[in-house]
C-alpha cells in the first residue's frame, strides 16, 4: 500500500472513530504517516536537484 493510500484510509477511520482513545490512536498514526510522506517528498526533491 502506498503512503497516500495509508493516509486516506487513516482519514476515513478517523471520520468513523467513536471513542476518544480510538481517535487519539488514529490521529497519532495519521501524523506519523504525514511526516513519513513529507520525508519521502523531501528525499525525492533532493535527488532531483
Amino acid at each position: 500500500m502506498s503512503i497516500d493510500q495509508e493516509i486516506e484510509e487513516l482519514r476515513a477511520e478517523l471520520r468513523n472513530a467513536v471513542y476518544l482513545s480510538e481517535r487519539r490512536e488514529i490521529e497519532a498514526a495519521l501524523e506519523r504517516a504525514l511526516t513519513e510522506r513529507e520525508t519521502i517528498w523531501a528525499e525525492q526533491e533532493a535527488i532531483m536537484l
